[in-house]
């Protein structure tokens, strides 16, 4: 399928995880893409989708940051020429502990990792979408804001969201198309840069296992998805074949509604 032919993409967090595998599935499929990340592993990801005859960016910016998100979406449309889709997909639980554990900055540093960068990227890219009167924003949220062990990450992602229904409905008669999915528990390669280096130091082994274990109870299906499973579903509602679909949060989850 080329179903992304000629379509600009810009796609945060795409240096590993579903990010990567988002780019390189709309890079197969005819899409010229930036890759925003702070992992240096960015530039490998971006060489290969390049080596396979795709057409590829990259970028390093701190996207909890406006000034990271605007950077971020300014670059896209300079070398691109427009934004067509924007992927937020930065984010993720840093701590797993019941919330009676949680500090201060901890819980300001989770909402400031998951709700952040999707908030601050879908501003900038209106600067480039309204315009046109044409965009699509996919955000990636969670089914984890109904889960234990993360209650502000569950909270940040319930923002994105609220972000996505309200910004839906803000610009849908502008041309703009807001949507999410909602992962649930997935299956993936070792994280190049975990999202808590010091984990083995600052948080309960059990606290995480009783995540894993929620997880796999609240599917129908028993098990974890996999990144086509989930990236499938991304890009059916960055596609033209989902254009009367604005609004919503789809649950991927194996039944699991959050």
């Amino acid at each position: 399928m080329q179903r992304f032919e000629g379509k600009k993409a810009v796609i945060t967090g795409a240096a590993q995880g579903i990010g990567r595998r988002v780019a390189e599935r709309m890079a197969a499929e005819g899409a010229e893409v930036v890759l925003i990340d702070r992992s240096e592993e960015r530039i490998a990801v971006a060489a290969a989708i390049r080596a396979a005859g795709g057409v590829a960016h990259e970028m390093a910016a701190d996207l909890e940051t406006w000034a990271g998100c605007v950077a971020a979406l300014q670059f896209g449309a300079d070398q691109m020429g427009q934004v067509d889709i924007l992927v937020n997909n930065v984010g993720g639980t840093i701590w797993a502990q019941p919330y009676e554990f949680y500090q201060p900055d901890q819980i300001e540093a989770e909402v400031r990792r998951s709700l952040f960068p999707t908030l601050f990227c879908c501003r900038a890219a209106l600067d480039h979408m309204l315009p046109r009167s044409a965009g699509v924003i996919v955000n990636v949220s969670s089914i984890a804001t109904r889960s234990l062990n993360r209650v502000p990450y569950a909270a940040a992602k319930g923002g994105v969201n609220a972000i996505t229904a309200s910004l839906a409905w803000e610009v849908a008669e502008r041309g703009i198309r807001v949507v999410a999915t909602a992962p649930g528990g997935t299956e993936a390669p070792p994280r190049v840069i975990p999202r808590n280096p010091n984990a083995e130091n600052d948080q309960r082994a059990d606290h995480y296992q009783t995540i894993v274990d929620q997880t796999i109870a609240s599917s129908l299906m028993k098990r974890y998805g996999t990144l086509d499973e989930q990236t499938g579903a991304i890009l059916f509602l960055a596609s033209d074949e989902a254009s009367y679909i604005t609004g919503v949060t789809l649950p991927i989850g194996g039944g699991d509604l959050g």
